[in-house]
């Protein structure tokens, strides 16, 4: 079974949609708090009530980094439709299945050899 262009490339447009848009989101809350931050002079380092000012602005950029990691996947991806070779595992050469592509559009490798780590 060869994998249908079409739907790759809806299944791809989507998700970069997604990404898209988890990136504009992550952008304007890390804007957001380093805004915050900027006019306060709480000590929120000592705050037992809750996270600090440098946690969430950390946890913010870490699902930033992961959020822009997941539209050059998606970029690799679209080349990988262009020659040819999406929806090819990378390491054993079979199929990767519909219902993989389905939850991770980028996927590179099939269920198995991820599950190995080979």
């Amino acid at each position: 079974m060869t994998v249908d262009l079409a739907v790759a490339r809806t299944r791809l447009a989507d998700a970069r949609a997604e990404a898209t848009a988890r990136v504009a989101s992550l952008e304007d809350q890390h804007r957001a708090i380093v805004e915050g931050s900027r006019w306060t002079t709480d000590d929120d380092e000592h705050d037992p009530e809750g996270s600090t000012i440098a946690f969430e602005r950390a946890a913010v950029a870490s699902m930033l980094r992961d959020a822009r990691q997941d539209l050059r996947d998606l970029d690799e991806a679209e080349g990988r439709v262009d020659a040819g070779t999406y929806g090819t595992c990378e390491k054993c050469g079979r199929e990767i299945a519909d219902a993989r592509l389905d939850a991770l559009p980028a996927a590179r490798r099939c269920i198995e050899c991820n599950a190995l780590r080979r």
